[in-house]
């Protein structure tokens, strides 16, 4: 495998300056082979780099995790990717921003449902508001008592609200946790020993080795590290790292997670207005390199953190930053031209030049 390590590890940095970020590390998998790339500082006070194999939280990527389980659980034959929510949440579902009657499994999955998102509605403007935890159905209400964003099945629109809702159809199904039914059918079998679903609202620290977490309130950087953001929820709970994000996302897309039938209903995509994004699936976005490879992967952005993800069936690339880009600074910031160029260089295919 030739790979450009000394190139992209000059474009890493440039990418860091850019978007005025503390730091960043992308992680390239080939089968067995693994290349780890630092830029920036995992600790601004310290100044050291990401530490090797860095846990991150991975905030949306999530969503991918939990859409795996419901593709499972339609495999099995409990859930039914077209019956109405209603049928597995009786009563949960109504309000303004949504009857479940109407609004099926598959909707929930592909943020075609209208459900309004609940996350912009928090006002979350200090470090303080990251530390106040709210139950899943407070938030499901408040997203409901909003007018919904269009009829179900017509539009996508992106709302984290889907996937609490999901959350809640697989507990109805299995009588487990989320978190219980995430390990025990997907974190376990793959050996993803770097992967968690923290112990919310208990366990606020992230555990092994991480970078040090930063957001800005107004112009100050604030060390957000050790918080319960209450994304200890289906939309956004996780902690992982770069290579085992890769290993989820190649077993995924290479077949040994979800049966074939289940995964092609995945891979069947609605049409987004997203910049690098030529559809959204199941739980997952398709991307087109500047080479032509079709890479199926997420991205996740929370308070502290950023991770984006593509895979092919062989190869994935991870790039994980320890901060959001500011709106100021997200116009320079381009991770997934980053990425491109990592895959297209494991699958040994030419990036074009950019003029």
């Amino acid at each position: 495998m030739r790979f450009p390590s000394a190139a992209l590890e000059t474009d890493l940095n440039q990418l860091v300056r850019d978007g005025n970020v503390p730091g960043a590390q992308l992680v390239a998998t080939d089968g067995d082979h693994e290349i780890q790339l630092d830029g920036g500082f995992g600790d601004l006070t310290t100044e050291t780099p990401f530490p090797d194999a860095a846990r991150v939280r991975i905030a949306s990527n999530t969503k991918t995790f939990v859409a795996a389980v419901v593709m499972q659980l339609v495999g099995e034959g409990r859930a039914a990717l077209d019956v109405a929510v209603e049928h597995y949440l009786p009563g949960m579902v109504t309000g303004p921003g949504g009857d479940g009657s109407w609004i099926t499994v598959r909707q929930l999955l592909s943020h075609t449902s209208g459900i309004p998102d609940y996350l912009p509605l928090l006002r979350l403007s200090s470090e303080a508001d990251l530390r106040r935890s709210r139950p899943v159905d407070e938030l499901i209400a408040m997203a409901l008592a909003r007018p919904a964003m269009f009829e179900p099945g017509t539009e996508f629109g992106y709302s984290n609200t889907n996937y609490l809702l999901l959350g809640q159809v697989v507990e109805r199904i299995t009588g487990a946790s989320i978190a219980d039914e995430v390990t025990g059918r997907v974190i376990r079998p793959l050996g993803l020993t770097e992967t968690y679903w923290p112990n919310y609202p208990a366990e606020q620290a992230i555990r092994e080795p991480h970078p040090r977490a930063y957001h800005y309130f107004d112009d100050e950087r604030v060390d957000v590290t050790d918080i319960d953001p209450n994304w200890g929820l289906p939309d956004g709970a996780m902690v992982s790292s770069g290579r085992d994000l890769n290993r989820f996302f190649t077993a995924l897309v290479s077949g040994r997670l979800v049966p074939a039938a289940e995964f092609a209903e995945m891979t069947k995509t609605v049409a987004v207005h997203l910049p690098g994004i030529t559809g959204v699936g199941l739980g997952l976005f398709r991307r087109t390199t500047s080479c032509g490879l079709e890479v199926w992967g997420h991205n996740g952005a929370i308070y502290g953190f950023s991770v984006l993800v593509a895979a092919t069936a062989t190869s994935a690339v991870t790039i994980s930053f320890n901060q959001m880009p500011r709106l100021a600074d997200a116009a320079r910031f381009e991770p997934a031209v980053l990425v491109d160029k990592a895959l297209c260089a494991l699958n040994d295919q030419p990036t074009p030049s950019r003029r």
